[in-house]
C-alpha cells in the first residue's frame, strides 16, 4: 500500500515538472477582440521602478525567468480606458529594462510582443519610463478574502497582447482598443 502511494506521488511530481518544461501552446490563436471584451480593467500606465527588486542574483547578475518573476514593478496609472480604478499606482510582477519591446505585428495585434513569445506565454519585462497599455483581470489574493483588496494580473490571456508598450498617446494599438470598446 505504501509503495502505491509513493508511486502515485512520483507520477504527480513528474507530471508537475513536465508541465513547467513544456513551452506555451494554444488550441486557437489569441483574439484581440475577445481579449478586450474579457478584460475587467484596461489602463495606460508608466513603468516607474521596482517595488520589489529581483531576488535571484548569480555571479553579480540578475537571473530572469520566463515564468512569473519574484520582482514587482510599480506603474503610475496615467488613464483608465476600461473599468474603474482609483489608485494612482498599480504593482505587477515583472522586470525593468532599458530597452524598448515594440510589438512587430500590425494592429490589431494577433500576439504578444517578442518578450512573451517563449516560455510562459506572457511578456514580463518593461522599459523603465515606458508607457504600456495593460489589459487586466482580477486575480484574488489571500488578503482579498478578508478585505476588499483585489490584485490585478496581465497573466490571464496566453500569448495575447495584454501589456503592450506604447510609442505615444496616438499609438495605433491604443486607438484600436478605444475604438473596440466603443463597438462593444
Amino acid at each position: 500500500m505504501k509503495v502505491r502511494k509513493l508511486s502515485l506521488l512520483g507520477v504527480v511530481l513528474a507530471l508537475s515538472v513536465a508541465d513547467e518544461a513544456i513551452s506555451c501552446s494554444l488550441l486557437r490563436a489569441p483574439s484581440s477582440v475577445e481579449m478586450v471584451a474579457g478584460a475587467e480593467l484596461i489602463v495606460r500606465a508608466t513603468a516607474v521602478e521596482h517595488a520589489v527588486v529581483p531576488g535571484m542574483i548569480r555571479n553579480g547578475r540578475e537571473v530572469r525567468t520566463t515564468g512569473v518573476p519574484d520582482s514587482r514593478i510599480r506603474f503610475r496609472v496615467e488613464s483608465v480606458i476600461k473599468g474603474k480604478y482609483e489608485a494612482a499606482d498599480l504593482v505587477l510582477p515583472g522586470y525593468l529594462s532599458d530597452q524598448d519591446d515594440w510589438n512587430d505585428q500590425p494592429v490589431p495585434y494577433g500576439m504578444v510582443r517578442s518578450n512573451g513569445r517563449s516560455g510562459s506565454c506572457f511578456a514580463n519585462t518593461y522599459r523603465q519610463g515606458g508607457q504600456f497599455l495593460l489589459v487586466l483581470k482580477r486575480a484574488p489574493t489571500v488578503a482579498a478574502v478578508f478585505s476588499s483588496d483585489t490584485a490585478y494580473t496581465v497573466n490571464w490571456y496566453a500569448l495575447g497582447p495584454v501589456n503592450e508598450q506604447l510609442r505615444s498617446l496616438d499609438d495605433p494599438w491604443l486607438q484600436w482598443v478605444r475604438d473596440q470598446l466603443k463597438v462593444q
